[in-house]
């Protein structure tokens, strides 16, 4: 099931994609709901990022040929921190580059875990009961801010518009640690890997994070991103106004955004 969060007649609303067709929900998407009888055109309405989060929760150097892309050993565990939630943006929103570092941002696919109900403590077993479903995102990322002018990832990861998801929740994702997981720029193939390459699985981090912070319902957790970013590259290569980045995760969908 694909469920999309959409704008019509200036209200927001979650339905259910079945085609070119939305049938909006009634209820909560994050407790009880069904899939009603009105029905619109994908056509007519603006698709929104699929979930409004409470927090953003990423994790990085979390795929092995990245943190070796990167210079860096393994973690040995998951390696945590935070993304404004102002940051959020959808499907074909645009990535605005900051006045304040707008030279060296870069491009991050990322699997997302969109958590379905409040999560504590809960044990890698019991993980699946937690996941509502995955959508893509890209970790945009200010590297200058990253890594020379702080010194630590808040700023340079959290600007507006630095957290595109979309294009909607897939639920029925049979095995999110066995996806093709790719980004585009203007039609170029950058990133190309598979999820199988993670350091930390899903359940992994779903129970980890649980087990560090109280996941409210409609949280995410991005999850890291494979080998192929902007900064190791010879020369490096960063986003620019006018460019056209794409993520996309087999099973899930692609995710579309441009560069002004």
């Amino acid at each position: 099931m694909r469920i999309v969060r959409f704008q019509k007649d200036g209200r927001v609303f979650y339905g259910v994609l079945e085609g070119e067709e939305i049938r909006a929900i009634e209820g909560d998407v994050f407790d009880e709901f069904v899939i009603g009888d009105r029905i619109v055109s994908r056509g007519e309405v603006k698709l929104l990022a699929p979930v409004a989060p409470p927090n953003i929760i990423a994790i990085g150097l979390n795929y092995k040929k990245h943190a070796d892309e990167s210079g860096q050993s393994y973690p040995d565990k998951p390696l945590i921190f935070l993304k404004a939630t102002s940051s959020v943006i959808g499907p074909e929103d645009t990535i605005v580059l900051p006045e304040a570092a707008p030279d060296e941002v870069d491009y991050e696919a990322e699997l997302v875990i969109v958590i379905g109900k409040k999560a504590k403590n809960v044990e890698i077993t019991e993980v699946d009961n937690y996941i509502l479903g995955y959508t893509c995102g890209n970790d945009v990322t200010a590297r200058d801010c990253q890594q020379r002018l702080d010194k630590q990832w808040a700023r340079g990861k959290s600007f507006d518009t630095f957290c595109p998801l979309g294009p909607w929740i897939e639920t029925g994702l049979a095995h999110p640690e066995q996806c093709r997981i790719s980004s585009r720029l203007n039609g170029e193939v950058m990133q190309d890997s598979s999820t199988s390459d993670l350091i930390f699985g899903v359940r992994e981090l779903v129970s980890y994070c649980s087990k560090n912070f109280t996941l409210l319902p409609g949280t995410i957790i991005m999850t890291g991103t494979p080998e192929g970013v902007g900064f190791p590259r010879k020369p490096p290569v960063f986003l620019k106004q006018g460019d056209i980045i794409e993520v996309e995760i087999d099973g899930i969908g692609v995710l579309k955004n441009r560069v002004v």
